[in-house]
């Protein structure tokens, strides 16, 4: 143990907070909260005899510790889950976040609020709603809101500056084009605050509202207005139809469960609303070895609600986690008010909820997992281990792959899996620069190992760890090169290599003369599929990626008017030839730099290339 870090464990305070472990880089690997946190953190030092493998893989690596007292334990809990949020700390359970969970945003501080799409929550005086389990749900919301309601769902800002004339969604009946003020602000605001009632699951109450008004304009005669409000009435009777009534009272509560197998997760909220089941959400969970469902479970249920807009007044649960009294504290502190956190009893229709849960919880779980991890990993790793004659099991493989179109944006990607699970964090790619007139895949990949291997040799920050099975996509040829480069860099006797071959599922290793066959069902390949899968797919998305961006340039360069700086805007914001084609020439004016005349010529360009 470091002296510096024997220094502040004896210094720590008798008092509630969020103790940080950081490895060797000063990079937080595990976040926790404590009532005391000398007698929690020093507890870490004192029973390495009863360290599960997961402490006793983290414990290896911690180097250093930090720590910040709270005034109490419900603060210190609301400080770690915006700490995990932010650190993504490898040992911690948490959110699978290789993407950001999207939300709904309605600008309600806006003389002509919209709803938009946003990755996050910005203390912007907007309201959100959310979070939801992918883009897609999010989208089709929008899309859900927008026929009903017809408030805007554009990027523009048109509050103190009209536009000259309404888009497509105004034509399709999905906007009342407050953009060109073809509506008033009083009741385009009406229209508003019926969306938000609707977002909100408020439907019962949204109805009564609706009916109310359209009687009120029929009686002054204003029928075309009463037509509206008559057709918003039945499109959100017609969801309600298909909505299942699970509670005969007009309650608000979530039901929340959480299933485990082999090192996966997923978490799963059931969101009812005025007594109606509106949604599933599910939520895949990185455990971080972890397999206590207790455990699972209450982590779950602070790192959903810890960045959802709201809380509900009941939650169900299959059982009670662990410190139940301090999560009710937490989520009556998140919702400003009192949260009823509850087990039902059996027999009861709240139990038959919390098993409804339960069950999505299973099913979204065999979803999310892939082949390989519906067995369990370190068997299927030991099975690896054996195959190939490996001194260690391969906790950590790297798999990599080249991707090009005749030698031109020729790129390569480095995919890793740690435990027989993909760590997405982990993954990188890499640009090629090839030095030869006419370089092969061979080469790519020489590249990309000696860019990899030398940055872990220097003991570059993300890099210094090497893998315990180096995997290249390919036969002999790919072989032959990983070997070559691991030598030049004097590490052919401390990383394993093998290739393997797409079709037949050949396994080429060092000294066999012949590849070696694998069952179709073995555990062993699934996970080397999956290694060279995933570095396959990675790979392929940024070559794609990068062709998109010279197509986009191209055409940018044939076009009068753009210039550096405006190429550089258009790339920032669309990315994409298909991106500006679906853009309306009033989005392209709007950019920064740009304006209408530059838009057209812009728009003309891509018709004249078929577009």
């Amino acid at each position: 143990m470091r002296p510096s870090l024997k220094d502040k464990l004896s210094s720590l305070p008798d008092k509630p907070g969020v103790y940080i472990f950081k490895d060797e880089r000063g990079r937080p690997i595990y976040v926790g909260k404590a009532a005391s946190l000398r007698g929690r953190v020093r507890s870490y030092f004192q029973r390495s005899g009863q360290w599960s493998p997961k402490l006793r893989a983290m414990m290896r690596r911690v180097s250093d510790l930090d720590f910040i007292v709270t005034e109490n334990e419900v603060e210190a809990l609301l400080l770690e889950c915006t700490l995990i949020k932010r650190h993504k700390p490898r040992y911690n359970i948490r959110l699978r976040d290789d993407k950001q969970y999207p939300y709904l945003k309605v600008t309600v501080g806006q003389r002509y609020p919209r709803l938009l799409f946003a990755r996050r929550m910005e203390p912007d005086g907007a309201r959100y709603f959310g979070p939801f389990p992918d883009s897609g749900a999010a989208r089709r919301a929008i899309r859900a809101v927008a026929q009903i309601f017809e408030i805007a769902t554009c990027k523009y800002d048109f509050d103190e500056k009209p536009l000259r004339r309404p888009c497509l969604y105004y034509h399709m009946g999905q906007c009342s084009a407050p953009c060109v003020r073809n509506i008033s602000e009083a009741d385009y605001k009406e229209r508003v605050k019926g969306a938000i009632l609707f977002l909100e699951g408020k439907y019962e109450r949204l109805l009564c509202e609706l009916k109310r008004r359209m009687e009120e304009e029929a009686e002054r005669l204003n029928f075309e207005r009463a037509a509206i409000l008559r057709d918003q009435i039945r499109a959100i009777e017609r969801i309600m139809e298909r909505q299942r009534v699970v509670s005969t009272s007009p309650e608000s509560k979530d039901a929340v469960a959480v299933a485990e197998f082999g090192g996966w997760a997923c978490g799963v909220v059931l969101v009812v609303r005025e007594g109606k089941l509106l949604e599933r959400r599910p939520f895949p969970l990185e455990t971080a070895g972890e397999s206590d469902k207790g455990a699972l479970l209450s982590a779950f249920l602070r790192q959903y609600y810890g960045s959802a807009p709201e809380v509900p007044p009941k939650i169900l649960l299959p059982f009670e986690p662990k410190e139940m009294g301090l999560l009710r504290g937490f989520l009556s502190k998140l919702r400003g008010g009192e949260v009823e956190v509850l087990v039902p009893e059996e027999g009861s229709d709240e139990r038959g909820l919390v098993r409804l849960a339960e069950e999505n919880a299973k099913v979204a779980l065999s979803q999310f997992m892939p082949a390989v991890a519906q067995k369990e990993p370190e068997e299927a790793l030991l099975q690896l281990k054996e195959a190939l004659g490996l001194k260690r099991l391969p906790e950590r493989i790297e798999a990599f792959d080249c991707s090009n179109i005749m030698g031109k944006q020729a790129v390569a990607s480095m995919a890793v899996l740690e435990w027989g699970k993909p760590a997405k964090d982990e993954y990188r790619r890499f640009r090629i620069r090839a030095e030869n007139e006419r370089p092969s895949d061979v080469d790519f990949l020489k590249e990309a190992l000696r860019r990899r291997l030398r940055r872990a040799l220097e003991g570059e920050e993300g890099w210094a760890e090497l893998p315990h099975l180096l995997l290249v996509d390919g036969g002999r040829p790919q072989l032959s090169a990983a070997l070559e480069v691991l030598k030049e860099l004097g590490l052919d006797k401390d990383v394993p290599v093998c290739a393997l071959a797409k079709g037949a599922e050949a396994l080429y290793l060092p000294g066999q003369e012949g590849p070696l066959i694998l069952p179709r069902n073995s555990p062993a390949l699934h996970v080397l599929q999956l290694a060279r899968d995933e570095a396959h797919r990675f790979a392929i998305s940024y070559h794609r990626r990068l062709r998109e961006k010279e197509a986009l340039e191209s055409v940018l360069d044939r076009v009068p008017g753009i210039g550096e700086k405006r190429k550089g805007v258009l790339l920032e914001h669309f990315g994409s030839v298909e991106a500006i084609k679906g853009a309306t020439i009033e989005e392209i004016a709007s950019l920064p730099g740009m304006n209408r005349k530059v838009a057209q010529r812009l728009k003309e360009a891509l018709e004249e290339l078929g577009g």
